[in-house]
């Protein structure tokens, strides 16, 4: 199961995120967490020490690796560099693991005037491809609200792309938005979860604007999930609640991919 998980800021993805892959390591999966978020906070989500969250280097700041890989020089850019650098040994030398979940941190590529054409770029892309279209692990990426970091041929070998919203027309203009542009790549199906539900008008509401079959399930408004960032928890260790409204959506995932298996 390879999963995207996109969505506007503050509307909860990190702590679908996270809590999902939880749920996966608990039932005895492999899972690798991807935090392709620039505002990366995956590992606090997943319950990570802090000591142990500072210590994270993102992979796009390792300059020597990306050096070595794309056999270029420390700090240039658009310049000859290999477009198709080693990845393969990347997640288990570099991988945090707690709670049963290896973290990865690809942070983000801000070199001024180096645009999309740099060395960290193009290892960042070649890692996301390697992770979705050969490893045989759960991987459950958490992105920023669009798919910058997955190419055509990567991003159709995703398994769900998940949106998630809240009950507002800015969170539902973001759906529509990688909708789009999955689309423009190929990707069929992008599906929607509904999070900080307050009533059936919060549900409904969402459910109005969309396609059959696009929304994969819907998670209540829980104070305690709220507060356990506060407290420097996971939220998946403060709310059972929650946990059964999530197992209900990574369920109905596992039966779409079934039937995926079955019709081919």
């Amino acid at each position: 199961m390879k999963v995207a998980i996109t969505g506007k800021g503050g509307v909860g993805k990190t702590t679908f995120a996270s809590m999902l892959s939880r749920m996966f390591a608990d039932e005895g999966y492999r899972v690798v967490a991807v935090d392709a978020d620039p505002d990366a906070n995956l590992a606090l989500a997943l319950g990570f020490p802090k000591e142990v969250y500072d210590s994270i280097v993102p992979i796009s700041e390792m300059k020597k690796l990306v050096s070595d890989r794309t056999a270029t020089s420390e700090g240039t850019f658009n310049k000859m560099f290999k477009l198709n650098p080693k990845v393969d040994d990347i997640p288990e030398k570099y991988c945090k693991t707690h709670n049963g979940v290896g973290l990865l941190t690809l942070g983000t590529v801000d070199t001024g005037g180096s645009g999309c054409v740099c060395p960290e770029h193009v290892l960042l892309k070649r890692l996301c491809s390697h992770l979705i279209l050969q490893s045989k692990d759960v991987v459950v990426m958490d992105m920023e609200a669009g798919i910058e970091h997955l190419g055509r041929g990567t991003a159709q070998g995703v398994d769900a792309f998940i949106v998630v919203v809240e009950p507002g027309e800015r969170s539902l203009q973001t759906y529509r938005k990688v909708k789009k542009l999955g689309k423009d790549i190929g990707v069929q199906r992008v599906f929607v979860v509904g999070n900080k539900m307050r009533d059936d008008e919060d549900i409904e509401f969402i459910k109005s604007n969309l396609e059959d079959g696009e929304a994969l399930g819907f998670v209540h408004y829980n104070q305690s999930v709220i507060d356990s960032d506060r407290a420097n928890q996971s939220p998946y260790d403060v709310s059972e609640e929650t946990r059964n409204e999530i197992r209900a959506i990574k369920n109905r995932l596992l039966e779409i991919e079934a039937e995926n298996k079955r019709n081919k």
